[in-house]
């Protein structure tokens, strides 16, 4: 009997770290342009993803490279989209991954061979608007962060589309357009440099009540994001997003060093292969854990996120 595997999809700032990622175990790796993506781990012009392609057929196995496209679209953003999205088609990028309508639409007419993976963040939350957006031509749906296993579980159940979750990493918790670290800084009389105002400055938002929690802000060209102060890890029940057939992991590796996130993957790479070697005779290795936790940063807790939470909203 055949036994499906996930999909192990990671991020990447750059070209040597996509290389790593797929030799640590990684089937896709999704990357961008800022123009079009937020909260990407770097930045990826036209050439750049044609080069990735490249490197990800050099490999025996199966590896697919997918595009960010999931910023917030303004009008402006409409009439580079066309060109754009047929440039990833050319460089042989397998799919995008989308919220906004206007994205689907020019995939379907200028790259009709690339497939659609619809993300809308936090209100990709039941199955019936997934499978709206899959008679509108999209293939999978990206679940949003704030389910729990119950519900994550039933949208794969009803669900006519591929189902991808993440199971690693930090989150996003709250986006605003505006650069409010750089407006600050400016107020203060210490403005950032371009390009400083997120891990590299070490900038973090910090609570009265909660002292010991920090929780990282990341500043783009799209604006600011506040990332969650604790790192979603469900290395150890992995098995029973597969016993549900969840069709692909996301490891999110933004603000992680290459050697946390290339441990990370192998980790993961090692769980998905024991289960999908012998379903019935699956064992979690504390080995596996062990491998993250070394990497850990003692201040961020690894935690199950919403998957055990009864109230999630």
């Amino acid at each position: 009997m055949t036994v499906y595997k996930p999909e192990l999809l990671v991020t990447a700032a750059n070209l040597d770290e996509l290389k790593r990622f797929i030799e640590a175990g990684a089937d896709a790796v999704i990357v961008g342009d800022a123009r079009f993506g937020t909260r990407l781990a770097g930045e990826f012009e036209l050439n750049q993803m044609a080069e990735a392609v490249q490197i990800a057929n050099q490999y025996e196995r199966p590896v697919r490279i997918y595009a960010a496209m999931n910023n917030l679209m303004d009008n402006a953003s409409l009439e580079a989209l066309p060109a754009y999205v047929a440039g990833l088609a050319h460089a042989g990028v397998a799919a995008v991954s989308f919220g906004d309508p206007a994205v689907l639409m020019a995939v379907r007419q200028h790259a009709p061979q690339v497939k659609l993976h619809w993300n809308a963040e936090m209100t990709s939350t039941n199955y019936e608007t997934a499978n709206f957006w899959g008679r509108r031509g999209a293939t999978r749906v990206v679940a949003a962060r704030e389910l729990n296993m119950e519900q994550v579980i039933e949208m794969k159940q009803k669900c006519a589309l591929e189902v991808q979750v993440q199971v690693h990493g930090m989150t996003n918790i709250y986006h605003s357009r505006r650069s409010l670290v750089q407006s600050y800084m400016e107020h203060q009389d210490k403005p950032i440099p371009a390009g400083d105002a997120s891990q590299e400055a070490n900038i973090y938002l910090m609570e009265a009540e909660r002292p010991d929690e920090r929780f990282p802000i990341y500043e783009d060209a799209n604006g600011t994001h506040i990332m969650s102060s604790d790192d979603l890890c469900m290395l150890e029940n992995l098995h029973e997003l597969m016993e549900a057939g969840i069709d692909c992991f996301k490891i999110e590796g933004l603000l992680k060093p290459v050697d946390y996130n290339e441990a990370v993957i192998r980790a993961y790479r090692s769980a998905i292969d024991a289960y999908c070697s012998a379903p019935s005779q699956y064992r979690f290795q504390e080995e596996w854990l062990d491998a993250i936790q070394a990497k850990q940063d003692p201040q961020r807790e690894l935690s199950y996120g919403f998957y055990y939470k009864e109230q999630v909203y």
